[in-house]
């Protein structure tokens, strides 16, 4: 009777299998189809056993040879080759034996390697010759040591990771335009730090308690936002910003009217503008100026008696003014930055046009620009809305609308900027000019301070000057480079308002995460979204249009 044998360390199976009672005439028939299922199909102790069994029994003619097979440190012994078989079924019993697939195995014999569609006759293997295999068996699949764990199951500061965004706000009643205004700021790292440094003891005598109360108000809601990816409801915070503005409390008929964001969005700045200086420093420095401060100087000029003055000032936002000849937003920022405005002149001793033109002296980490879409209709009385529509980049460059001084400051980090972009592109840049820019950024730096201790040697710094320290004190403490503004910013955030009235519509704020994805925060119902539908929000219909944008800089380390 034909068996398979082969001992070794991996063992073998049964010594020997009887052939199942069929006609001689039946297995000579399917035998062509059995070994063409071979290469098809993983095998197995039993079929091979099988298929031996009934080619020896139903072949006269077989020849078995009995071989000994040596595989890295272990030794098969006893290993049956059917001759009349095709050495791919001689692989099959060595894959049942060491786990080795046949398409792995490397097998010595004279000539060279054993091919699956050799003549045994020509390879001249004897009996009890040794052979030698090669070849890496499969790995043994292992249970994984965890088994599968849901997102629902993972503890929430894991959500939030795990979905890649933070939780939605519910609606307490037409409180949509302060959830959109939160859900913006609430995606600048830098405010959200200096919150968190803002202990309960640790109020400023200058502040008055219902601003405690709102900064407070505010961290607190934004670190739950951080933890959760269930909705929140905003309760604490609404109720202090009514208590501090009482404007957002006002009622129709019962029920708590619709509210304007930019006015939410400017007077919880102004309040957290308050609340975040440092006390005890001798620059008293403004973390929320700092982070969103932009420093205008106006050249003020009367054409009538040619007085000409100037002055400095600090706001928070860009106005992009929208008329007939504004299509983008480029446009709209330049008109923004003039303006007439009538006053006493004491040359002429009567009112007299005056024509105020603006350039930006110092920038902030983050910029706002506010869409003046809604404006005083005398014949309604009442808020009408500008619909037109005014395209926004997302990568600003507001080198054109900056000072001179500024424009020398940015000339050296932009071209730093340019070399590393180029670099990225596989470009070829001139690393000597590079330097020489870098260099001139670090001797700018150096002006003025002569004395060991660094400090300046001549007059204080201006307000420009202060502002931009600060930026820099707070955005580059603990790193031993320094960051240079560009000019050159990011779309992070976009708070857009839906329907036809100031009074009424619906906000949203559509925020980019760390990982670069756009999420719409519709209240408590957060939905990813793609950069296509950011540059949708231009405005020309009833759908969501940008009402404020919020872009970040971009900035060299030198």
């Amino acid at each position: 009777m034909g068996k398979v044998r082969g001992t070794g360390a991996k063992g073998s199976g049964p010594e020997s299998v009887l052939a199942p009672n069929i006609s001689p005439e039946t297995a000579t028939r399917e035998r062509p189809q059995f070994l063409s299922l071979c290469p098809f199909f993983k095998p197995t102790s039993s079929l091979l056993l099988l298929h031996l069994t009934l080619s020896s029994l139903l072949d006269p003619s077989a020849v078995m040879i009995t071989v000994s097979v040596k595989w890295q440190k272990e030794i098969f012994k006893e290993v049956e080759i059917d001759t009349t078989q095709s050495p791919y079924v001689f692989k099959c019993q060595l894959y049942d034996l060491t786990g080795v697939p046949p398409e792995r195995q490397k097998i010595m014999v004279k000539g060279g390697l054993l091919k699956d569609d050799a003549d045994w006759s020509t390879l001249g293997v004897k009996e009890g010759q040794k052979l030698m295999m090669m070849g890496t068996a499969d790995e043994i699949v292992k249970s994984p040591e965890k088994g599968t764990v849901f997102v629902e199951d993972l503890p929430e500061e894991e959500q939030v990771v795990a979905v890649g965004h933070t939780a939605g706000l519910f609606n307490l009643g037409n409180t949509c335009y302060m959830n959109s205004t939160l859900q913006c700021l609430h995606s600048v790292p830098e405010l959200k730090s200096s919150l968190i440094k803002y202990s309960h003891s640790g109020r400023n005598n200058d502040v008055d308690p219902s601003s405690h109360m709102l900064t407070i108000a505010t961290r607190d809601l934004f670190n739950e936002l951080d933890k959760s990816v269930k909705p929140v409801a905003p309760m604490q915070f609404w109720m202090v910003l009514r208590k501090k503005y009482p404007q957002f409390g006002q009622l129709h008929n019962g029920v708590f009217m619709q509210q304007d964001a930019e006015e939410c969005w400017t007077q919880l700045l102004y309040t957290l503008s308050q609340s975040l200086r440092s006390p005890g420093s001798s620059e008293n420095l403004d973390a929320v100026k700092a982070i969103f401060g932009i420093e205008l100087i106006s050249r003020i000029h009367c054409q009538e008696s040619n007085e000409e003055s100037s002055e400095t000032e600090s706001v928070y936002s860009l106005k992009c003014h929208i008329s007939q000849e504004v299509n983008h937003l480029h446009e709209g920022i330049k008109h923004g930055l003039k303006s007439e405005l009538e006053k006493a002149s004491p040359a002429l001793g009567r009112s007299a046009t005056y024509l105020k033109e603006s350039r930006i002296n110092a920038l902030p980490r983050y910029l706002t620009v506010q869409f003046v879409r809604f404006f005083w209709k005398r014949e309604s009385n009442q808020k009408a809305k500008i619909l037109r529509k005014v395209d926004y980049p997302l990568e600003l460059d507001v080198y054109d609308f900056c000072s001179d001084d500024l424009r020398k400051k940015l000339d050296a980090p932009r071209q730093i900027l340019r070399n590393e972009e180029g670099k990225k592109l596989g470009l070829k840049v001139n690393d000597t000019s590079s330097a020489q820019k870098e260099n001139d950024v670090k001797m700018s730096d150096a002006e003025g301070s002569s004395n060991v201790d660094g400090e300046p040697s001549v007059v204080p710094m201006d307000e420009g000057k202060n502002l931009q320290r600060s930026a820099t004190h707070l955005f580059s403490a603990g790193s031993e480079k320094e960051t240079q503004m560009t000019g050159i910013y990011d779309l992070v955030a976009v708070l857009t308002h839906k329907g036809r009235s100031a009074d009424s519509g619906h906000y949203v704020g559509w925020v980019k995460q760390e990982n670069g994805k756009w999420i719409e925060f519709d209240d408590d119902n957060p939905k990813p979204r793609v950069e296509d539908d950011i540059t949708r929000l231009s405005g020309g219909g009833d759908w969501h249009m940008a009402y404020i944008i919020m872009y970040k800089a971009r900035v060299v380390s030198v």
